[in-house]
C-alpha cells in the first residue's frame, strides 16, 4: 500500500512552512535586533508546526496510511 497523495502534499505543505518560519524568525531576529519578541513568537510556531508533523506522521503510521519502507535498522 502507499501513502496517498493527498498526505504527502499536507506533509510537504507542512515541511515548507516550518522553513518559511525558520526564514521569518532569522528575519526579524535580524532586522529587531533583539528588541522584540517577534522572533520568539515565529520560533514558538515553528516548533508548534513541527511537533504537528510529528504527531501527523505517528497518526498515519497508526492508522496504517504511512506505510514504512522496508528498511530495518
Amino acid at each position: 500500500m502507499q501513502t496517498p497523495l493527498l498526505f504527502k502534499f499536507v506533509m510537504v505543505l507542512a515541511l515548507l512552512a516550518i522553513v518559511v518560519s525558520l526564514g521569518v524568525a532569522l528575519w526579524r531576529l535580524i532586522t529587531d535586533r533583539g528588541e522584540s519578541e517577534r522572533t520568539v513568537r515565529a520560533l514558538t510556531f515553528r516548533i508548534g508546526l513541527s511537533i504537528a508533523l510529528f504527531v501527523l506522521l505517528v497518526l498515519g503510521m497508526l492508522t496504517g496510511v504511512v506505510v514504512p519502507h522496508g528498511i530495518v535498522p
